[in-house]
């Protein structure tokens, strides 16, 4: 179940912290509404990871179908490995 509070709750905020938990984002709403997400930094970290691996997947594959696509062995020679 979301851990969900109102932003107010920030006036105490070592008990707001105390309620969060690893893997478990809170969500704090202001006027009834979603405003804000507290993350632990381990699972941010993951996150802005996972998106950034997912916008450079998307730029390659958007280059080779743009450009054309590149034969194993002219990565290899590109890298010199071959």
């Amino acid at each position: 179940m979301p851990n969900i509070k109102p932003i107010s709750d920030l006036r105490n905020y070592t008990a707001v912290l105390g309620d969060i938990a690893v893997g478990e984002p809170m969500f704090l709403t202001q006027n009834g509404r979603n405003r804000y997400v507290i993350l632990d930094m381990d699972d941010y970290t993951k996150t802005y990871a996972s998106v950034h691996l997912m916008t450079e997947l998307f730029r390659g594959r958007k280059s080779g179908e743009e450009s054309g696509w590149q034969t194993i062995e002219d990565v290899e020679t590109a890298l010199g490995i071959r």
